[in-house]
C-alpha cells in the first residue's frame, strides 16, 4: 500500500472512531487498524529517508 493511500485510510479510520458509536469490539478493531496503518506509514517514511540519505552526496568535512 502506498504512503498516500495508507494516510488517507488512516484519516478515515480516525474520523470513524471520533464520530461513530460502534460497539466496543468494532471500536477496538478500528483502533488496531489505525495503529497498523500508522506503523506502515512510519516504516515507509523511514525507508524513504534512508534512500534519500544514500543518494545524497556527503557533506563537507568538518573544519579542524
Amino acid at each position: 500500500m502506498s504512503y498516500e493511500t495508507a494516510v488517507a485510510e488512516l484519516e478515515k479510520t480516525v474520523q470513524r472512531l471520533g464520530r461513530d458509536k460502534e460497539d466496543l469490539a468494532e471500536s477496538v478493531r478500528q483502533f488496531e487498524r489505525g495503529l497498523a496503518l500508522a506503523k506502515h506509514c512510519s516504516e515507509l517514511l523511514r525507508e524513504a529517508e534512508r534512500r534519500l540519505a544514500e543518494a545524497s552526496p556527503p557533506g563537507p568535512a568538518p573544519a579542524q
